[in-house]
């Protein structure tokens, strides 16, 4: 096992880098609450090929794949970039390419890799029940149902849902121009670019029993961009600590301020390692359910800690929702409980350790 980061990983990750250092600005991000989606920054990474170079070749890709993807991820985390990578590249994109047809991917990947398009993904979190049931018809399936916040569906041009299919559950393609479909745009913590599905009879084009491929791939995704935002956000604070006076000293230099540096650190970097395990796991096709839980877990819980002492470290300009730092607080606590919490992760790891043969 090794976590050490390839050529192609070392520079897509300095690429999309330079690239959202240059144009995530606050002007870019907006007032909070508003927003989460820029069309030109979307655009501009799709020219300086970042979208498509970690998809297969096959797809016009560059033939890398979720290694790559997870190290733009993370930098994608670290500006708190207001791109639909996670659901349009890693998740559906990367799912349509794996099981699509070449008509499904001319018509619905290419545009996501040319940046003119954006692809969002409606599954349920861990442990909750299928928000959706699907119908066969004469003219193929139709999805009923509803499913609120899901990332990035108010700017979705097409989604791919699980739904409840016969005597399991199944993916389905759907067109956000098809009857049926209506989506409302949503408020999250940090941004307005979820969406309220709902789905009435709405026709639909199913890739099969793929609810759990998508599921670890975006959860991996997730935590990969929850490492971004974490790492970031112990900078800002420890940069912060340097520099802030209180009785004429620097509050670095106060031993509980020392500890809760310490401890965000630790925290930081046991979710680098299990992002990075779980990740590896995956990229080489070997079981990575217990993995990929236990990287969720710490990206859940260990990003709750992490946020709370940048907050608390900066004081009061620390919950001023202009001030960096809320961003990287709002941006965790989204990802905390996007795919379901810690809790619901740490269940999910014991029933698979308790159904392990021992």
């Amino acid at each position: 096992m090794d976590f050490s980061h390839s050529e192609a990983q070392q520079a897509l990750s300095g690429l999309a880098r330079k690239l959202l250092t240059d144009k995530v600005t606050p002007e870019v991000l907006g007032p909070h609450g508003s927003g989460g989606f820029d069309a030109p920054l979307w655009t501009d990474l799709a020219k300086a090929g970042v979208l498509d170079a970690a998809l297969p070749s096959s797809v016009g890709g560059g033939g890398f794949g979720l290694l790559e993807q997870c190290s733009v991820l993370t930098e994608i985390g670290r500006a708190v970039a207001p791109v639909p990578y996670l659901s349009s590249i890693t998740m559906a994109a990367a799912a349509l390419a794996e099981f699509g047809t070449p008509e499904l991917t001319e018509r619905w990947v290419v545009p996501v890799l040319r940046g003119s398009r954006v692809l969002a993904v409606a599954l349920p979190d861990a442990g909750a029940p299928c928000g959706f049931t699907a119908e066969s018809t004469v003219d193929g399936p139709q999805l009923t149902g509803a499913q609120s916040a899901v990332p990035f569906a108010a700017f979705a041009h097409g989604l791919l849902v699980e739904a409840a299919a016969g005597d399991g559950h199944e993916v389905f393609l759907i067109d956000r121009e098809a009857d049926g479909v209506d989506i409302a745009a949503q408020h999250t913590v940090d941004h307005a670019d979820a969406g309220l599905l709902e789905l009435t009879g709405a026709p639909a084009v199913s890739l099969g029993d793929v609810g759990e491929w998508l599921r670890l791939r975006g959860t991996v995704g997730l935590c990969a961009q929850q490492l971004g935002v974490v790492e970031r956000a112990l900078e800002l604070t420890a940069a912060y600590a340097r520099e802030r006076k209180q009785f004429d000293q620097v509050i670095g230099g106060f031993q509980a301020v020392r500890q809760r540096l310490a401890d965000a650190y630790l925290d930081v970097e046991a979710v680098r390692l299990t992002l990075w395990q779980a990740a590896w796991r995956l990229s080489e096709a070997l079981p990575a359910a217990e993995e990929v839980a236990t990287a969720k877990f710490w990206a859940a819980e260990a990003g709750h800690r992490v946020v709370h002492t940048a907050v608390h470290v900066h004081g009061g300009v620390g919950i001023d929702v202009d001030h960096p730092v809320h961003r990287y607080f709002a941006a965790a606590k989204r990802l905390e409980f996007t795919f379901g919490g810690a809790t619901a992760h740490l269940r999910a790891l014991g029933t698979q350790l308790a159904d392990t043969p021992a």
